[in-house]
């Protein structure tokens, strides 16, 4: 367990990547209790430096005995080195709190989000796991209708934007839209596609396209993210008597994840009680005015901490169902900030 200090020694895991960028980021705003704070990365970014409430920090190459004195890991390095170096980390001390899926499915580690099941933490043995994107914002908004009416059934239709898969994909479509725009003779002629030599980290293009995997392909004919949505959001509500299905597709969006999700609960629930329960919900802002073309868009989540819920409407082909759409910073809500709630519980608790 951590141990009460004023001050914490803090270890970022993967700090070189887009989602190490949101913790430094997300880390200053809250003015987060750092004693000392420990940059960790590959071979790659040796020599790198980045900058922390205007200082500049070394980054260090990962290894086994980079934990010594760490209080507190956030770890975004991937699911093979979390399995690798998370606990050596736990061996000298610390409390990790790891971003990808290496430990999610675990039993014997919490899988957290504070909004739906904060008490979870207090059976942690050095590990906690931070959710998939996707389940993350998905759950903020569940959770109070699960609350108030028993959901029974769940649908996914997920539209994830392209940071979700990494700072290389990202360039990928910079540079895909870039060809596009210097060739639009072309494009408006009918011929759509990039040159093959700009498809490298994506199946298919994913300028000006939609690809309806993410991830690998199961022997269930589900994509791996599909089923973590599946799994992921049965542990985190505690339930695995709901029914859920998904459908994961990546957009050629670069930020903010958005989510068309159709619920069955045991209860009746309007529209306008749905409404007014996720409008007092924490961590959720509404928006839902179609008379006035209001409902929220990757645009409005981008770069904020909330999960965005309009077009609240009934299903009609249900007696029990209400169709919602879910809007998140994928790489705030959906990973680092939740990872650094994770660790405010932490603290508040030691």
């Amino acid at each position: 367990m951590l141990k009460k200090k004023d001050k914490y020694n803090v270890a970022i895991m993967g700090a070189t990547g887009a989602v190490g960028a949101e913790f430094l980021s997300i880390l200053e705003e809250r003015n987060f209790p750092i004693k000392e704070l420990k940059l960790l990365a590959s071979e790659k970014s040796k020599g790198k430096s980045l900058k922390f409430k205007n200082e500049s920090y070394p980054v260090e190459i990962l290894g086994h005995n980079s934990f010594k004195g760490v209080d507190i890991v956030l770890s975004s390095a991937g699911a093979s080195r979390s399995l690798e170096f998370l606990p050596s980390a736990v061996k000298a001390g610390a409390v990790c709190v790891d971003n990808s899926s290496a430990f999610r499915m675990d039993k014997s580690v919490p899988l957290v989000v504070p909004e739906v099941n904060p008490h979870a933490i207090e059976k942690h043995k050095g590990i906690i796991a931070n959710p998939n994107c996707s389940t993350i914002q998905a759950v903020v908004a569940l959770w109070p209708l699960h609350q108030a009416a028993k959901i029974k059934r769940i649908v996914f239709s997920t539209y994830q934007s392209v940071s979700g898969a990494g700072q290389k994909k990202i360039l990928e479509m910079e540079k895909q839209v870039d060809e596009i725009n210097k060739h639009m003779d072309n494009w408006i002629a009918g011929h759509h596609n990039v040159d093959k030599f700009l498809i490298k980290e994506f199946p298919h293009q994913i300028a000006f396209n939609l690809i309806p995997q993410i991830d690998v392909f199961l022997d269930n004919a589900y994509t791996k993210e599909e089923m973590k949505m599946v799994h992921e959001t049965r542990k985190i509500m505690e339930d695995d008597s709901i029914k859920i299905t998904a459908t994961c597709i990546r957009v050629p969006v670069f930020f903010a994840h958005s989510e068309s999700i159709n619920i069955e609960t045991e209860k009746k629930l309007k529209p306008e009680e749905a409404r007014k329960i996720l409008s007092k919900a924490p961590g959720v802002i509404v928006i839902d005015d179609p008379a006035n073309q209001k409902y929220p868009m990757p645009l409005d989540g981008e770069g904020k901490n909330e999960v965005f819920v309009g077009r609240i409407r009934e299903d009609e082909s249900i007696q029990n169902g209400l169709n919602l759409w879910v809007v998140s910073d994928n790489l705030r809500k959906g990973a680092a900030l939740n990872a650094i709630q994770i660790a405010e519980l932490l603290i508040k608790h030691a």
